[in-house]
């Protein structure tokens, strides 16, 4: 069993990841290549917090604390999956309350000759980028979205008039003429 994830950030277009797991990958080896996938920290706790079909939290799932359902390394996604545990949010970093979201797209086909957990697409850049104020193109309010195709697209740098553009006339300085 293969099962497909979108892994997401809240309310962002401009950010996914979408991987496809083995049912018996673990939700820790899920997390490890997630870590390394998106440069997630190294020395964070990490925790999935499991939703059920009503949208209520039904699990908490950590490396170290056994909260009454296993730990991650334990636990595998087809369980998740089989327990209707379809949508996580994983806290990449607890300290600071990081965190992504895990949603179940569906079972698929598997692949040949690949190891999975296995990142099968890759939209926009990392979340610390997103934290640090990298805005995606998606992301922006309708007004301020500009496209270089449309006729009332304005470049800032340039207005269109050669006339009144500056001239450099300073090169006759540096150089000299060569006629003299």
């Amino acid at each position: 069993m293969i099962l497909k994830y979108r892994v997401s950030l809240p309310g962002i277009k401009g950010f996914a990841r979408v991987y496809e797991v083995k049912g018996t990958t673990s939700l820790y080896s899920f997390h490890k290549q997630m870590r390394a996938d998106m440069d997630f920290p190294q020395d964070q706790v990490v925790l999935f917090k499991a939703f059920d079909h009503a949208g209520e939290v039904s699990a908490r799932y950590s490396v170290f604390t056994d909260f009454g359902f296993g730990t991650i390394d334990n636990v595998t996604a087809e369980q998740c999956h089989k327990r209707g545990e379809d949508k996580f949010i994983y806290f990449y970093d607890t300290t600071n309350v990081k965190s992504v979201i895990i949603t179940f797209e569906g079972e698929v086909e598997q692949r040949r000759n690949v190891i999975y957990p296995l990142l099968v697409e890759s939209k926009g850049p990392n979340p610390i980028d997103f934290e640090n104020g990298y805005v995606a193109f998606e992301d922006l309010p309708d007004d301020k979205k500009k496209d270089p195709e449309d006729d009332d697209f304005e470049d800032d740098d340039f207005d269109g008039d050669a006339e009144e553009d500056d001239v450099d006339d300073e090169t006759e300085e540096i150089y000299g003429d060569d006629d003299e």
